[in-house]
């Protein structure tokens, strides 16, 4: 039911406005309130502090499905609940589960706070700090490739506060917008995902109260590491949706377009690439939700994880360069969504890991099974 229903959302409310904010590179105001009404923000919130009160599973379910026709959008669900949610959900106390769950299912969209400049694949080579001062943290530094930020009204932020005990002194802290130290800077003009926003963020002097940090001060490191490996999940999730949205598409045009008085989709040749497409698109997606069960059943699932990750952005970038083969020329013009397809689809090899990492995480799971 929740496939179908979000399926219907994505057709009917958002797939009208992708061309248009693609082209403007910014989201619509109106398709994020849309999101928080149609329940897809807070599809793993509990029921008692507003959400769907779903698991895991439902929601890359639903960022697949957003997947399909606007990726831009997906990489912003998949963000705020693959990563900030579960932040809130798994490390808040209960003050701040009360405060802000509620919140993250109805009105305000979070923003996860890691890169910098020279912390990409390195992520806890961040040079952010926090100063103990009174009763208050002080955090001054700055951040890049943060999704969402132009629209968040909550930031997740992680800084060293203790830079002699390495990355066990990282730790996270829940930062409202509005934060007079806080500064929204440079919004990145991207190749893909274009209505996704990424920005730059400065923090100089920005106070925050002690309560505000999230888990326990030096947690971040552990905390970070957490949730990366789930939204990997959630990230595969969006890329098999992706390349599902781009097949159908390009099938669409194939078996009305006729050529030598037959239609293109019952060439040969064309069946022969179109048949092994989908094959690639199904065994990515049983990656990804053999991933998801196993998070969500408690077992070990960084491995997999990984290769779920991996394999989805490949099969993402690989079906939708063929997606544009398939309409030939007019797959070149953006007045067909295929040429979009294929640009959303290179981000997947990149963030929330690069494939370089993913194969080391593998490599690295793999070699400790062997050890034992």
């Amino acid at each position: 039911m929740l496939r179908d229903s979000v399926a219907q959302f994505a057709r009917e409310v958002i797939s009208p406005r992708t061309q248009a904010m693609d082209e403007a590179g910014q989201m619509d105001a109106d398709i994020i309130q849309a999101c928080f009404e149609q329940g897809i923000m807070g599809v793993e919130v509990p029921t008692e502090h507003g959400g769907v009160g779903l698991g895991f599973t439902a929601a890359c379910l639903a960022v697949e499905e957003i997947a399909k026709v606007d990726a831009a959008v997906a990489a912003m669900i998949d963000i705020h609940n693959t990563l900030l949610v579960r932040a809130f959900m798994e490390y808040g106390n209960e003050e701040q589960r009360d405060t802000w769950l509620p919140r993250l299912a109805s009105d305000t969209l979070a923003a996860f706070c890691i890169s910098e400049p020279g912390s990409g694949s390195d992520a806890f080579a961040l040079q952010t700090r926090a100063v103990r001062d009174g009763d208050d943290w002080v955090i001054d530094g700055g951040k890049c490739w943060i999704s969402n930020a132009m629209e968040a009204g909550v930031f997740v932020v992680f800084a060293n506060a203790d830079p002699s005990k390495g990355h066990k002194g990282i730790t996270a802290f829940v930062v409202e917008k509005g934060n007079p130290g806080l500064q929204i800077g440079k919004k990145e003009n991207k190749l893909g995902i274009r209505a996704s926003s990424t920005c730059e963020l400065v923090f100089e002097g920005m106070r925050v109260p002690g309560n505000a940090v999230l888990g326990e001060v030096g947690q971040g490191y552990k905390i970070a590491i957490s949730l990366l490996n789930e939204g990997r999940i959630g990230i595969a999730a969006q890329m098999v949706g992706l390349a599902s949205g781009a097949f159908d598409y390009a099938m669409g045009y194939m078996v009305t377009r006729k050529q030598f008085g037959q239609v293109v989709a019952d060439f040969q040749g064309m069946q022969f690439q179109y048949a092994r497409a989908r094959m690639e698109i199904e065994a990515a997606r049983c990656l990804v939700y053999n991933a998801a069960r196993l998070k969500e059943n408690g077992k070990p699932f960084v491995m997999e994880a990984a290769m779920a990750k991996l394999k989805a952005s490949e099969v993402a970038q690989s079906v939708t360069s063929e997606a544009i083969d398939w309409l030939g020329g007019v797959g070149f013009t953006k007045e067909f969504l295929a040429e979009k397809y294929y640009r959303d689809s290179k981000i997947g090899t990149i963030y929330e890991g690069t494939s370089n990492i993913q194969l080391a995480t593998i490599a690295k799971e793999l070699r400790r099974g062997y050890d034992r």
